[in-house]
This record gives C-alpha cells, sequence and structure tokens, in this order.
C-alpha cells in the first residue's frame, strides 16, 4: 500500500497543517527568508505529521493541539537534517540541492538553529510544555545517537548492542515523540501515552532497519544516497553486523580492511555487498524489521477499532514494505 492511500483519511487535516507550519516560517530578515522559502517548497512526505494525527484520532477528533505538536516536531526535525547534511558534507536531500550546497555551511548551521529555536518557541508560545519536554528530549537523545553512531565508525565497533542504541536514539526516539504528542494532545493518562511511546519506538527502529537494507539493495536516489553509501562512510549496520558475527576472522579481518580504506573503490562496495548478501545479513535484518513491526502492531490491538487504528497499523506494514 502507498503512503498517500494510507494517509488519505487525513489528507485536509495535513492540508491545514501546511499552512500552519509555512506560517512559522517567516522571516524579517531577508536572506533567512529566502532560504525558509526554500525549506518550504522543499516539503517531504509529512511521515511524522502524519503519525501524529493518526494517534491523535485513535482517541478522538483531531483538535489544533495535534497541530501544534506536528509543527514543532517537523520544525526540530526539519532542524537535524539541515544540520546533518552539514556533518555528512551532503550535496543533495530528497533529489534537491541541500542548504549548504546552496548557501554554504554558515548559512546552513544558523539556519538549523533558527529553525531548532522556532520550534521550542511553538510550544512556549501555546504553553505545550509536556510538547516542550518531550521533543527536548528526543532532540537530546538525537545528538547522542548521532555522536555514538560516529564514535562507532571510527572504532568500527559491530555489536549488535551498540547498533541498537544507536537507532533508538538517532531515528525512533523521534517517532516515539510523535506518537507520545498524539496521544498528550488527547489528554490521555500516562499508560497510554508510554504504550503509544513504545508503539513509535518499535515502528523507528524497523524504520532505521529498513534503510539500512535498502543502502544494499537500493539505488534510492530518492533518499539522497547511492547504494552502497553506508559502506562509503564506514557505517556498520544491521546486515552487515550478522555477516560479521556469522564469519571466520579471516573474513571479518579481510571485509574491516575494506572498510577502513580511505576511499572504498566501487568494487570493493560491491563485494561487501555481495558478501552480506552471501551471508544471508539482509535476509536476517528484515526478519528483525517485521518483529518489531508485528511488536507494535500487538500494542494497538487492545485499542478499539476505527479508521486511525487501521491506517496506523497499514503505516506500520508500509515501513518495511516501501522500496525508498
Amino acid at each position: 500500500m502507498k503512503l498517500e492511500s494510507i494517509i488519505k483519511p487525513i489528507k485536509d487535516d495535513l492540508d491545514t497543517f501546511d499552512k500552519y507550519f509555512k506560517s512559522q516560517l517567516q522571516s524579517k530578515v531577508p536572506l533567512l527568508n529566502m532560504v525558509l522559502r526554500y525549506v518550504a517548497s522543499r516539503s517531504g512526505k509529512k511521515m511524522r505529521p502524519a503519525l501524529i494525527f493518526l494517534t491523535s484520532k485513535l482517541f478522538g477528533e483531531l483538535n489544533q493541539r495535534a497541530i501544534i505538536g506536528a509543527t514543532m516536531v517537523e520544525l526540530l526535525h526539519t532542524a537535524t537534517l539541515v544540520h546533518d547534511d552539514v556533518v555528512d558534507e551532503a550535496q543533495e536531500r530528497r533529489g534537491f540541492l541541500s542548504i549548504n550546497a546552496i548557501w554554504k555551511n554558515k548559512v546552513a548551521v544558523l539556519l538549523g538553529d533558527y529553525l531548532l529555536s522556532r520550534g521550542l518557541l511553538v510550544s512556549v508560545e501555546n504553553e505545550e510544555f509536556e510538547f516542550l519536554k518531550v521533543t527536548s528530549n528526543a532532540v537530546k537523545k538525537m545528538s547522542e545517537g548521532e555522536l555514538l553512531s560516529m564514535e562507532a565508525s571510527r572504532r568500527m565497533n559491530y555489536s549488535m548492542e551498540t547498533y541498537f542504541e544507536i537507532i533508538r536514539n538517532k531515528t525512533a526516539v523521534l517517532l516515539r515523540s510523535c506518537c507520545e504528542i498524539g496521544a498528550i494532545s488527547q489528554n490521555q493518562p500516562k499508560e497510554v501515552i508510554d504504550d503509544m511511546g513504545k508503539f513509535g519506538e518499535l515502528l523507528g527502529i524497523a524504520f532505521q532497519i529498513k534503510d539500512d537494507i535498502l543502502d544494499y539493495t537500493t539505488n534510492s536516489t530518492l533518499l539522497g544516497k547511492p547504494v552502497g553509501n553506508d559502506i562509503k562512510e564506514k557505517k556498520i549496520t544491521l546486515p552487515l553486523i550478522f555477516a560479521l558475527e556469522n564469519s571466520s576472522q579471516i573474513e571479518v579481518d579481510n571485509i574491516l580492511k575494506k572498510m577502513k580504506s580511505s576511499k572504498s573503490a566501487k568494487k570493493e562496495v560491491q563485494n561487501i555487498i555481495d558478501f552480506v548478501k552471501f551471508k544471508n545479513g539482509i535476509d536476517f535484518a528484515e526478519q528483525k524489521a517485521k518483529d518489531f513491526i508485528d511488536n507494535a502492531i500487538g500494542i494497538l490491538k487492545k485499542y478499539p477499532d476505527n479508521d486511525a487504528k487501521n491506517s496506523l497499523i497499514n503505516f506500520s506494514l508500509y515501513i518495511i514494505e516501501r522500496e525508498k
């Protein structure tokens, strides 16, 4: 199922959100306003606002609080993407030139700071302090996850424990905050908010595993990176971790030597991809992602059936079935 079909029940809500979100991307500084317009014109799939709205509608009619929460999350998420592109020296984002590619790093860093502060101010201006707590914790953990990832790449650390800690912080914590905000917007009790948070975290883990699988299987230019990009960046993700943990020491040393080379040649990258496929690393990762999604859907079973619940289930399945 395509994402467009899944979010069809909240299409009007997403249009309302889009207008409110763009209203927050305005400044009296001409250069900043120009860059903000570029950001607004390059918005992605709105997966995170959609997740907030669907979680909110699981418990009642969508309200303004959910739109405010979605705006906060999207502003913070966009800020992290801008900063990530600077750190990674990325020239493209979603098939378009990145901010740093057009306006250079100084403008990109300052834009990221502006978006971050704007996201926090949205919560303060609307006195949504519980949202602020959730999102601030998410940003903290995302920063920790990114630094842990950099350290793991430097040391060629390929333990599953470290991998799951990284993706839980780098990716899953933001989807967790989306589902928590959706429940908070409907004034749900703590146990329900925790349930929804766990649901979002499981989705986030599966989402990142799927992304890591696609790096071995798909030339996903829409993701802004060619096949094997993680290998070139010395990122050891789940498919490769499984392959290494089921190999001889000679095989491990050989693969790590290829990974450590200053610039992995195209042939070496393909050799590593072939090695991972031969060792069933992709099959293992796909099963793990499916297990996380099954557990996520299991959390929803205790809640009443409605259109939002059906969409959340389909959203969960989409995460592991997507091809980009």
